[in-house]
């Protein structure tokens, strides 16, 4: 992160729109209709329908060029992936943050690739999936303990001939190409498994991935000097105490939020079809917690890469991959990703290819926007300093950061840099978007168009069926 003075109002800017300017270049076809149409989801907060984006008023074109932005568009996903990274901030180790959600279309038998993806129920008992398409994303965190800021450098469809897995180890092998530093990427407890450790042992990133409490793991084989040199030692079985051992580290912590942590780790421990690639286990336990599934009193890591910093450093570093679930929320309800009811996968992949272009819009602008809450919502209040990098020494006090300069006549004021939301940020965009423009061009009429040709056929949309993704399983022979 830069140190030094805060850059003044005018500079932040200018680097906002340098990068519109650039992210409206990687846009390819239908790239005007395509920036006015992000404009209009900056200043939307509810709509009912996708074409509802087209009565604001920085989209200067018809309702029509709503769906045909998307239609005719072809987003560069490799340079806007460049574009993010020339926007990360100097860090030694930057965080990285991996999942995958689903984008439900249950009521659509006509779009191809439709595949059943798990989604949670409100109601008790019922099976937690749905039918739709699943998308992976890769985000970047930004330091600190907390806050609800992911910036997704990667965010696209899984496609039904590809696995999650797969999918996520593609990714992150892409980003990890344009970072300048070895990554921290943190993943959740579906790629805790020996698949995802074989896909990415090679990338030049260290993986924290969480355990499901009922895996089992094996610790370094013991060669008892006569007949084939064994590839598993003795088991360890994270539901059973009997078969950990002595740790190799162990600290006890006094976190503020959490309350009393205990922090065990084990080395030299591997998966059954992994066994050539060893893991870290961590063993987080909050003695505070209630003990129940959504809040355990038990947390198991898994650790893949470089020797990590002393354990008292970066045990609390998992929690940060909550952000990107944040970001989930954030672009289902705020930015209406979810909302259009395309026709082809291929629309709905370039219509989710925007989503991280506004997220990082927003993340840029957040400098330039002072807090303008609803009469319902509270002021937001400045929170702690974030903590140190996870390989740099704990500084000794908090940051400080230097005052900005007062806004020129006409230019938005800068509001508080440190736990301003998305959503809120997104309230105040309407002064940054007035003060800098766009470099979208205005568009010309051609006229009306001649419509459906008289005596012309209509055909309906063939129906395809809903792909289920699982393992077949060998019948046994009688």
């Amino acid at each position: 992160m830069s140190t030094g003075q805060q850059p003044s109002v005018q500079e932040q800017l200018d680097t906002l729109r340098q990068f519109r300017q650039a992210a409206y270049e990687c846009l390819g076809p239908a790239r005007d209709a395509q920036f006015e149409l992000t404009d209009a989801v900056l200043l939307t907060p509810v709509v009912r329908s996708f074409v509802e984006l087209s009565q604001t008023p920085v989209f200067r074109r018809r309702w029509s060029s709503t769906y045909a932005a998307i239609a005719d568009g072809r987003p560069d996903r490799a340079a806007l992936l460049r574009l993010y990274a020339q926007h990360l901030p100097a860090t030694p180790r930057p965080v990285l943050a991996g999942d995958h959600t689903a984008w439900p279309r249950p009521h659509a038998p006509t779009l191809r690739d439709r595949t059943v993806e798990h989604q949670p129920t409100p109601v008790p008992g019922n099976k937690p999936i749905t039918v739709g398409q699943g998308y992976s994303t890769v985000a970047w965190v930004p330091p600190g303990r907390t806050g609800s800021w992911a910036l997704p450098l990667l965010h696209e469809r899984i496609s039904s001939a590809e696995a999650p897995i797969t999918k996520a180890a593609d990714q992150l092998r892409r980003v990890c190409a344009v970072l300048p530093s070895r990554p921290i990427a943190l993943y959740d407890a579906e790629y805790g498994c020996a698949p995802f450790v074989q896909a990415t042992a090679d990338l030049p990133a260290d993986k924290v991935f969480r355990l499901r409490p009922n895996r089992c793991l094996y610790g370094p084989p013991v060669y008892g000097g006569q007949g084939r040199r064994p590839k598993h030692g003795a088991k360890f079985k994270l539901s059973d105490a009997s078969t950990w051992g002595p740790p190799a580290a162990r600290c006890e912590i006094e976190d503020p939020q959490l309350g009393p942590v205990q922090v065990c780790l084990w080395r030299d421990q591997h998966f059954r079809a992994a066994a050539e690639h060893p893991v870290l286990v961590v063993r987080i336990e909050r003695r505070a917690a209630p003990g129940t599934r959504r809040d355990p009193k038990d947390l198991w890591l898994g650790w893949l890469g470089q020797e990590p910093p002393p354990l008292a450093q970066w045990w609390w570093l998992y929690l940060r991959r909550f952000a990107v679930d944040h970001w989930y929320r954030f672009a289902k309800q705020r930015q209406h990703w979810t909302r259009p009811s395309f026709a082809t996968p291929e629309q709905a992949e370039r219509w989710s290819d925007l989503m991280p272009l506004l997220t990082w819009e927003l993340w840029l602008a957040r400098p330039l926007v002072a807090d303008r809450p609803r009469p319902w919502q509270k002021r937001q209040r400045a929170g702690p300093a974030p903590r140190a990098e996870q390989t740099a020494a704990p500084t000794p006090g908090p940051e400080q950061r230097a005052t900005p300069p007062a806004a020129p006549a006409g230019q938005p004021q800068p509001g508080p840099q440190s736990e301003l939301t998305p959503g809120r940020v997104c309230q105040g965009m309407g002064a940054v978007l007035v003060a800098i423009g766009t470099p979208a061009r205005v568009p010309k009429p051609r006229g009306k168009a001649l419509g459906w040709r008289a005596g012309r056929q209509r055909q309906r949309r063939p129906r395809c069926p809903v792909v289920k993704k699982g393992r077949k399983r060998q019948k046994k022979a009688a």
